[in-house]
């Protein structure tokens, strides 16, 4: 029985204590209080339940004990209208405000869906390796890997893609989580609205070293995350299609590296490698390839070559 108790206290407090630092319930961005707010409305109004329910409970097995002779007995007791519409009513009325607010919430938040803001997103394009997180800057050149900076007050736009196993994308202070799949494109938009270093993590298992496949996501001032471009764009290394290779091997506890270029095009070739997943891509691809070339002087088509060469 003693051992029983000191679990159940050991228990408790570390629920207790993980409550401290619950970052779901502790956003930094505004698609995170977005979320945070849907889960506490829905929460309580499931509540509005469930509480009565488990005090009528207690309140019952009480009043209704064996020893309290005092009780009414009503064996012949058959309904009661209010009690009927007590127990179809509220249910129904918190189903129909569950309904218009989970319509109304999956196209606010839809990932798909850029956030309004009269700022310019920056673009960043993620790929999900074993097991680190590359990414890829387009409009500015740059890459780096196992860490992802980005300016205070402005949303981001990323576009995400797998080069191994699916695993799942998430920074829970920021808020989204959509899934990396090889040959496949998903897109999330988030912003930050505090300054700061949060943690990101791949939120799916995707073998030996899903446990340290996080990165650090660094929310700056502008003038600070222009600073931290230009270190990026100082960085020795660059980015091509051989150095890719190499880093793609599998890793576990990868160092944070920066990459001062980056070969255009890098990101829809680990894209493409995997267009044999996908018959129409692949079938569009290789009608793209037999397409003629007009040079200015007419164009060959297939037919007139396959005449030709009969």
């Amino acid at each position: 029985m003693g051992t029983v108790r000191r679990c159940l206290c050991i228990g408790l407090s570390a629920l207790l204590l993980s409550g401290c630092n619950l970052i779901v319930f502790n956003p930094k961005g505004q698609v995170a209080i977005d979320e945070r707010n849907l889960i506490i409305l829905a929460t309580g109004l499931m509540l509005l339940v469930v509480i009565p329910v488990i005090v009528m409970m207690f309140l019952f097995a009480y009043r209704y004990r064996a020893t309290n002779k005092s009780a009414d007995y009503k064996p012949r007791w058959a309904s009661s209208h209010k009690i009927e519409a007590v127990v179809w009513g509220v249910p129904l009325v918190i189903i129909i405000i569950l309904g218009i607010v989970t319509w109304v919430t999956t196209h606010a938040l839809d990932p798909y869906r850029p956030l309004d803001s009269d700022v310019p997103p920056v673009n960043v394009q993620v790929v999900a390796t074993d097991w680190k997180w590359l990414f890829i800057y387009p409009d500015l050149g740059i890459a780096t890997v196992n860490e992802l900076a980005l300016p205070v007050h402005t949303p981001v736009s990323f576009t995400i893609t797998s080069d191994a196993a699916m695993t799942s994308f998430f920074i829970p202070a920021l808020g989204g989580q959509i899934y990396a799949m090889a040959g496949m494109q998903t897109r999330l938009h988030l912003i930050a609205n505090e300054t700061g270093e949060f943690r990101g993590i791949a939120a799916n298992y995707n073998g030996q070293g899903f446990s340290d496949m996080h990165f650090s996501t660094l929310s700056t001032t502008r003038a600070d995350f222009d600073a931290w471009v230009s270190k990026v764009k100082a960085a020795p290394q660059k980015l091509d299609r051989t150095a890719y290779d190499a880093l793609a091997k599998p890793t576990i506890g990868h160092r944070i590296e920066y990459y001062s270029t980056v070969d255009q095009g890098l990101f829809m070739a680990i894209v493409d490698k995997y267009e044999g997943m996908n018959k129409g891509k692949a079938a569009e691809n290789r009608e793209a390839k037999a397409q003629p070339t007009d040079t200015g002087t007419g164009a060959m088509t297939t037919e007139d070559t396959m005449a030709k060469e009969r």
